[in-house]
């Protein structure tokens, strides 16, 4: 078992602590929270370790999981780095694309791994359907939260979108070549309604919408492939793929056909891939485990989240044009 300690206790933090108490991959040693009146009121309720430093808990553990707000992010994956500790950050990696590289940078030179807390890429909606989508052409998203102070330090695109850009990033197996975008500041000094459109080189085409001023939650995406059609509810982890195939000779009565204006008939197949129910948050932390355990690659990479990170920046920099 990896001895793991917890930076920042708010409400993820928190929630880190619960999952890592009950994993089998970790024994979890204790946390750091600079708020010490919150320190203690958590200490007490739950009976988790609180260090008095951020160097007593680094020097205590093998892993250090950071849960501060993004602006400490840098700092703290740094200090622990220094001390040869793995990292596993929350998401967005850092602040700035800069921080990011540099965390990418230390990492390399101390030889620790790191793993950011990307949690769609566990959700076992986008887990049934990943190995389907292939070489997508058009995909389409929505995020959209009801208003909650809690993340209004960052715009939106940072907050809630960089989930999306990810996702898509993860399945695209190509370079972004260009990048439209607009936002809208309604409540927050940043904006808290988004719409990206980015363009690859191979062609592919990705609408994104987030915002954190809607009646209703949803967390929605749409992948179109040739020949396919694959709808994934990160919220509701339900998923839907529909594809197309030459039609029969003879159609069933119940089969759906379509015939197009060159007069090709395709037959359309609906299916909902098995979902199985999982707590994305601890497989990703003990996904992170596995790759200490065993030397391999983690599934979110400290590079691949520098990457969300770049293109969340080239987002939010066509807010000012």
């Amino acid at each position: 078992m990896l001895k793991v300690g917890v930076l920042g206790a708010g409400h993820l933090g928190k929630i880190h602590l619960r999952l890592l108490q009950q994993s089998d991959k970790y024994e979890l040693v204790g946390f750091y929270d600079e708020n010490q009146e919150n320190a203690e009121r958590i200490s007490k309720e739950f009976g988790y370790k609180n260090f008095s430093t951020i160097a007593k808990l680094i020097h205590a553990v093998d892993v250090i999981d950071i849960v501060t707000p993004t602006l400490s992010h840098y700092k703290c994956a740094k200090v622990a780095i220094k001390s040869g500790k793995h990292i596993f950050i929350e998401k967005p990696i850092a602040n700035t694309v800069e921080e990011a590289e540099e965390i990418m940078a230390l990492a390399k030179e101390y030889n620790v791994k790191g793993q950011v807390g990307h949690v769609e890429r566990f959700n076992p909606a986008f887990i049934a359907t990943k190995n389907m989508i292939e070489n997508p052409m058009f995909i389409e998203t929505h995020r959209l939260a009801e208003f909650n102070p809690r993340g209004t330090d960052v715009p939106v695109v940072l907050d809630l979108m960089i989930h999306d850009i990810d996702a898509i990033l993860s399945v695209v197996k190509s370079k972004v070549k260009n990048i439209n975008a607009s936002g809208v500041s309604v409540i927050s000094e940043t904006p808290d309604i988004a719409n990206a459109r980015i363009e690859f080189e191979n062609g592919c085409v990705a609408n994104l919408t987030a915002s954190r001023i809607s009646l209703k939650n949803m967390r929605k995406s749409r992948f179109f492939q040739k020949d396919a059609y694959i709808s994934v509810d990160f919220l509701e982890k339900k998923c839907e793929v529909v594809r197309m195939k030459d039609a029969p000779e003879v159609p069933g009565d119940f089969d759906m056909i379509l015939q197009n204006a060159e007069g090709v008939k395709k037959q359309i197949y609906f299916t909902n891939p098995d979902v199985e129910q999982n707590n994305a948050i601890l497989d990703e932390l003990e996904s992170f485990a596995h790759a200490i355990n065993t030397d391999t690659t983690p599934v979110v990479t400290l590079e691949q989240a520098t990457d969300a990170l770049r293109v969340a920046y080239q987002i939010i920099d066509c807010f000012d044009k």
